[in-house]
C-alpha cells in the first residue's frame, strides 16, 4: 500500500503537491468512486485509479538528459503547434515532462522525467539546486555589474541573486559569462541582466548540479547515468535534511520563548492594573 499521491506522483502525473490539488479538486477516482481524502492508500496491483476518468498505471521511473534548441517549448501541448521539447522523445513511452524550463528563445539542458518527487525537488527554490548558465551579453559587464549580480537584483516578483558570476571570453560586441543560479523565477537571468543595461543576446543552460550537457548534439538526447542520478537525490536529500534542522531549530527557539513571553505579558498586566488603581 501507498500513498494516493505518490503513486500519482510515481505514476508521472506531476509532483506530490500537484496530485494533492488534484485529488482536493475531485478529480481522481479510485474504483470508479471519487476521492477527496488526502492521506488515502492504494494498491496500484489491486485498485483501479484515474485522473479526469483517463486510467493511471503506474509506469517505470525515467530519467533523460535533453539538448533543448532554440525554439523548442517547455509544456506537453501548444495551441499554435510549435515544436516541442518533449518531441525531442519521440522513443520514450512514459509520460515524461521537462524538470525545470527554458523560455522559447534559449537553448541547453533539460532533464525530463516521469519521478514527480525528484522532480520537485530539483526545481523547488528552496532545494537551491545550482543550475549553470553560459549568457552572451550586450557590452562588456564591469565587475561592479557582476557585484550587482551577486548582490541581488530587484525585479517585480522579489530580490534575485546570482550563486557566481564569472567573466569567460568577449565575442564581437559582447561578452560570454558564465552564471549559477539556485532559484528559478521566469526568465530570472534575462531580467536581472536587463536592469543593469545588458540584453541578453544568447542563453544556454550547460549544467543542473551534476548533470552536465557537455558534447550532447542540439535536438538529441542521453539518459541520466546511474552516478548522476546518485548524486542527484544525495544533493536533494542533504537540502531537505538542511531544511528539517532549520525547522527544529525555529520550533526549539519558539517553545523557549513562550515562558519568557508568558513572563512578559504578565508583567504587562500587572503595569496596566497599577495605572488603573
Amino acid at each position: 500500500m501507498q500513498r494516493l499521491n505518490k503513486f500519482l506522483a510515481h505514476a508521472g502525473i506531476g509532483s506530490r503537491r500537484h496530485c494533492d490539488k488534484l485529488i482536493a479538486a475531485g478529480r481522481v477516482k479510485v474504483d470508479g468512486v471519487k476521492v477527496t481524502e488526502l492521506g488515502l492508500k492504494v494498491n496500484p496491483t489491486v485498485h483501479q485509479v484515474a485522473v479526469d476518468d483517463q486510467p493511471v498505471k503506474a509506469e517505470k521511473l525515467v530519467y533523460w538528459a535533453v539538448n533543448k534548441p532554440v525554439g523548442h517549448l517547455c509544456t506537453n501541448h501548444d495551441p499554435s503547434g510549435r515544436p516541442l521539447a518533449i518531441d525531442l522523445l519521440p522513443h520514450v513511452e512514459q509520460r515524461v515532462y521537462t524538470v525545470g524550463r527554458l523560455d522559447e528563445g534559449s537553448d541547453g539542458l533539460l532533464l525530463m522525467t516521469n519521478d514527480g518527487d525528484l522532480a520537485m525537488g530539483l526545481t523547488h527554490p528552496r532545494y537551491g539546486v545550482p543550475k549553470t548558465y553560459h549568457v552572451l551579453v550586450a557590452g562588456r559587464p564591469s565587475d561592479d555589474d557582476l557585484q550587482k549580480l551577486l548582490n541581488g537584483v530587484w525585479l517585480s516578483d522579489g530580490k534575485v541573486r546570482a550563486k557566481s558570476v564569472k567573466w569567460l571570453k568577449p565575442q564581437g560586441d559582447g561578452t560570454w559569462l558564465r552564471v549559477v543560479l539556485t532559484e528559478g523565477k521566469n526568465r530570472e537571468i534575462r531580467r536581472m541582466l536587463a536592469k543593469l543595461d545588458h540584453k541578453v543576446m544568447r542563453l544556454k543552460r550547460v549544467a543542473i548540479g551534476p548533470v552536465k550537457l557537455d558534447k550532447l548534439p542540439k535536438g538529441k538526447a542521453r539518459r541520466v547515468s546511474e552516478e548522476e542520478l546518485k548524486q542527484l537525490r544525495a544533493f536533494v536529500a542533504k537540502a531537505q535534511e538542511k531544511i528539517a534542522a532549520a525547522r527544529e531549530r525555529a520550533a526549539l527557539k519558539i517553545e523557549a520563548d513562550s515562558p519568557r513571553r508568558a513572563q512578559r505579558t504578565q508583567r504587562e498586566d500587572k503595569d496596566r492594573e497599577t495605572e488603573t488603581s
